[in-house]
């Protein structure tokens, strides 16, 4: 039997902020049509991990790779192999209405059926965004903002989706609402997600496996059902037992 590979491999990943080291050689792996969640504290970490996967951060040591060949370290180039980022705080272009968001987002399809199919995918997903093509992004609430950010990473036709926190700020029912979406993303759309998250239970809720990073390492890794069970998983990230 042949064995699986990975579609995004990190290997021994570190990344300095000066004598700061925020990332100490971890090591992770998604494989196709999953969803793999990152959890650990604030500033353990994890948007570090995927600063340095997207090629905004300087990476001290290790590599990532995509189908088993080295991403590239420009952000444009990164998009163009096939890997897209919804951001932290979602970094929307405020000044642009809905659709000339997504519009952007889809700079590396080179044919206007491509884009117009894409479009209606997102649209699909997200029928909010739709009624509100027109709006500047600038006036959408954060969980609208939020939506747009996925759908804009989602115009480019990924073969990865990433998700920085993307319950940051947000309402409990709106965080329930755009995890939902993210399923029916990862379920309707084959989509392959890694998504760090502080917000544990639902980030495990949410995927198929998990790494929990601790102070820049990866600490443990398991099946997210697994690991919601884990006493000490719920005793540091789930806030105690939960009926």
């Amino acid at each position: 039997m042949e064995e699986r590979k990975p579609i995004l491999s990190i290997k021994d990943l570190s990344v300095n902020y000066g004598a700061i080291k925020a990332l100490k050689g971890a090591n992770l792996d998604v494989y196709h049509g999953e969803i793999v969640a990152v959890i650990g504290a604030n500033g353990a970490g994890k948007s570090t991990m995927m600063s340095a996967i997207v090629g905004a951060v300087p990476r001290a040591s290790g590599e990532v790779l995509l189908d088993g060949m080295p991403l590239p370290t420009k952000s444009y180039q990164i998009v163009k192999a096939g890997v897209s980022i919804s951001p932290e705080g979602r970094k929307v272009f405020a000044p642009l209405t809905v659709y000339e968001n997504l519009e952007m987002g889809a700079f590396p399809l080179d044919d206007r059926k491509s884009i117009a199919d894409q479009l209606e995918k997102v649209y699909n997903l997200f029928p909010r965004l739709k009624e509100r093509h027109n709006q500047y992004a600038g006036t959408l609430s954060g969980g609208e903002q939020q939506m747009l950010a996925i759908g804009r990473a989602l115009m480019a036709q990924p073969r990865v989706l990433l998700l920085d926190e993307p319950s940051l700020g947000l309402a409990p029912i709106i965080i329930s609402e755009i995890f939902k979406e993210l399923i029916e993303v990862n379920k309707l759309l084959g989509m392959t997600i890694l998504i760090v998250e502080q917000n544990a239970r639902k980030a495990l809720l949410l995927s198929h496996r998990a790494y929990v990073l601790q102070t820049g390492r990866i600490t443990m890794e398991g099946l997210s059902s697994d690991l919601l069970k884990n006493p000490e998983i719920e005793a540091a990230y789930l806030g105690g037992k939960k009926n």
